[in-house]
C-alpha cells in the first residue's frame, strides 16, 4: 500500500507540474488497481482522482489549463519549427501567454500537417511509429509518435479502463477497425496487454466473418471495438442470419470516428444483448486527448491531458451555450512530445451545454452535445438555418427499411436539401412516405434515388476500408 501511495504521488506531481510521466509507474498503478479490485471489489477513489482529476472546480480548471498551455507553448517555441514561426508571427511570448491571448494564434488545420509534416517534428523526441488518418474526410495526414508516447498512452488508457470497469482481466476484445489506423490498434492491443485482456485484432473483414468470430460462444469476444458504419454492417448481417443476444458473449461495444445514430445504437443493443453502445471521441492528430459519452448522452472531453476550446463557427470566438461550435484541441506536454499540435481545429461540430445544468455522473467536467459532423459538411439552407450531418444520418437511419449504415449525398439548393439515397433505402416504403418521414424531422428534402450498386460512391465510410481475406473468395479450381 505504501508503494502504491508513492506511485500515485509521482503521477500526481507529474500531472500537476508537467514533468515527464514514467510509463512504467503508470503500468504499476494499473497492477495496483487490479490487485485492489480483486481483493476489495473496487479500485479505490484515490486512484480514480489520477484519471478524472480534481478539476470539478472552475477556478482550478482555469489555473490547470493556463499552466499546461504555457508549458506546452514554451516547448513548441523552442523545439517545433512550425510553431516557432507561428508564435513569432503572432508576437506571442509563451511565458506570458494567457488564455485571453489565444485568439491571436491561428488555429492549426489538417492542411498544415499535410503541407509540411516535417516542420511539426520535435528533434528531442525521435519518431518511432507512423500512423495515418483514414482519408474518409479528405487526403490523409501522417502522424509520427515517439517510443515514450507509445508506452505512456496505453498505460493511461488501461488505468482509466480498469477504474471505469471498461476493461476486466477476463475480457476478450475483438478489434474491427482498419489495420492502417496504427495508433488506434496499438492502443487497443497494448492496453489489453497491461490489463491481461485477450485481444483479437481482425480488422475490416467481411461482416459475416467478423460475426462468426463474435458468435464463438466459447472464445467469443466480450468487448467489441469498431466504427459506427461497420457496426451497421454487422447489425444488418446479424439480422439477416437471425442472430440474437443468446449467440454472443458481448457486454460492451465501443465505437468512434463517425456518427452513431440512436436507431442503430438501439438495434445493436437489442441484437447483441449489450446494455449500452459507448460512443467515444478520438482523433489521431490530437491523441491522447479523447472524449467519452456519459449515461445522459453528453460528450465530455478529457481536460486533464489537454486544452479543449469550443469556438463559434461564424465568429471564431468562444461559443455560447447552444451555439454551433468547432472543437479545438491542444494536447499538453508531456503527454505529447514527438509531433505535437497547438490549437488544432478538429472541424468536429458540437453544441456547448451550460455547465450549471449538468446532473450526470461527470457533471464536474464541461460537456457538449454529441458530435454533429464535420463543419465543412454543414448545409446552410437559409438565414439562421443549417442542417448538420447528424440530422441527415439520424433521419436516414431511422427509416423503417433500416438502411444501415446510411448511404447518401446531400447538398443545399434554393433553401432545400437535395438528398440522394440508394433505392433500397425506401424500398417497400415509398417516395411519398419517405418525404413525410424527413419532413417530420424538420427536413425539407428533394429526394433522388440511385441504383443500389452505386451506394458506396455516395458517401465514404470507414467500413469501406475493407481488408479482403481468402475466406471470402471462391476456391481455386484444383485447390
Amino acid at each position: 500500500m505504501f508503494e502504491t501511495g508513492i506511485r500515485q504521488l509521482r503521477m500526481a506531481f507529474g500531472m500537476a507540474w508537467g514533468y515527464r510521466v514514467n510509463p512504467r509507474n503508470v503500468e504499476r498503478l494499473v497492477e495496483d488497481a487490479l490487485a485492489t479490485l480483486a481483493e476489495f471489489g473496487e479500485p479505490g477513489a484515490d486512484v480514480g482522482q489520477l484519471t478524472e482529476g480534481p478539476l470539478s472546480d472552475p477556478e482550478a480548471r482555469r489555473h490547470f489549463a493556463a499552466t499546461g498551455m504555457r508549458r506546452t507553448a514554451r516547448r513548441l517555441a523552442a523545439r517545433s519549427p512550425f510553431y516557432a514561426r507561428r508564435f513569432a508571427a503572432a508576437d506571442v511570448h509563451p511565458d506570458r501567454l494567457d488564455p485571453a491571448d489565444l485568439a491571436s494564434i491561428p488555429v492549426t488545420i489538417k492542411r498544415d500537417l499535410i503541407r509540411e509534416p516535417r516542420a511539426f517534428l520535435c528533434p528531442d523526441a525521435p519518431p518511432h511509429l507512423a500512423t495515418r488518418t483514414t482519408g474518409t474526410t479528405g487526403r490523409p495526414a501522417e502522424i509520427w509518435m515517439s517510443r515514450y508516447e507509445m508506452s505512456l498512452w496505453p498505460a493511461l488508457g488501461a488505468l482509466g479502463g480498469v477504474l471505469r470497469d471498461d476493461l476486466r482481466p477476463d475480457d476478450v476484445m475483438q478489434v474491427n477497425i482498419s489495420s492502417r489506423a496504427t495508433a488506434a490498434v496499438h492502443l487497443d492491443v497494448a492496453g489489453c496487454r497491461l490489463v491481461g485482456v485477450g485481444c483479437r485484432v481482425i480488422g475490416m473483414i467481411p461482416p459475416d466473418e467478423a460475426l462468426d468470430a463474435l458468435a464463438d460462444t466459447d472464445g467469443g469476444a466480450t468487448l467489441l471495438s469498431t466504427s459506427p458504419s461497420y457496426l451497421g454492417e454487422l447489425e444488418t448481417a446479424a439480422r439477416r442470419r437471425g442472430l440474437g443476444p443468446a449467440d454472443f458473449r458481448l457486454r460492451r461495444i465501443d465505437v468512434g470516428g463517425e456518427i452513431l445514430s440512436p436507431s442503430l445504437a438501439a438495434a445493436a443493443r437489442e441484437t447483441f444483448g449489450v446494455p449500452r453502445v459507448a460512443d467515444s471521441f478520438g482523433m489521431t492528430e490530437v491523441l491522447p486527448v479523447s472524449g467519452r459519452t456519459c449515461s445522459q448522452g453528453h460528450l465530455h472531453h478529457d481536460i486533464n491531458l489537454g486544452l479543449v476550446e469550443y469556438l463559434d463557427l461564424d465568429t471564431g470566438a468562444p461559443a455560447a451555450p447552444g451555439a454551433l461550435a468547432t472543437v479545438v484541441i491542444t494536447p499538453f506536454y508531456p503527454y505529447r512530445d514527438c509531433m505535437p499540435v497547438f490549437r488544432y481545429d478538429t472541424r468536429d461540430m458540437v453544441r456547448r451545454l451550460p455547465d450549471d445544468d449538468l446532473t450526470c455522473e461527470v457533471s464536474g467536467l464541461p460537456a457538449t452535445g454529441p458530435i454533429l459532423g464535420k463543419a465543412d459538411h454543414l448545409l446552410r439552407t437559409g438565414p439562421g438555418r443549417a442542417v448538420t450531418p447528424r440530422e441527415l444520418i439520424e433521419a436516414v437511419e431511422s427509416l423503417p427499411t433500416r438502411p444501415w449504415p446510411a448511404r447518401f449525398r446531400a447538398t443545399a439548393e434554393d433553401g432545400r436539401v437535395r438528398l440522394t439515397v440508394p433505392e433500397a433505402a425506401i424500398d417497400g416504403f415509398g417516395h411519398a412516405a419517405a418525404l413525410r418521414h424527413f419532413a417530420e424531422r424538420g427536413l425539407d428534402v428533394d429526394l433522388s434515388l440511385v441504383p443500389d450498386e452505386e451506394a458506396a460512391a455516395l458517401r465514404p465510410l470507414r467500413c469501406d476500408l475493407r481488408e479482403t481475406t481468402f475466406v471470402a473468395r471462391p476456391a481455386l479450381i484444383g485447390a
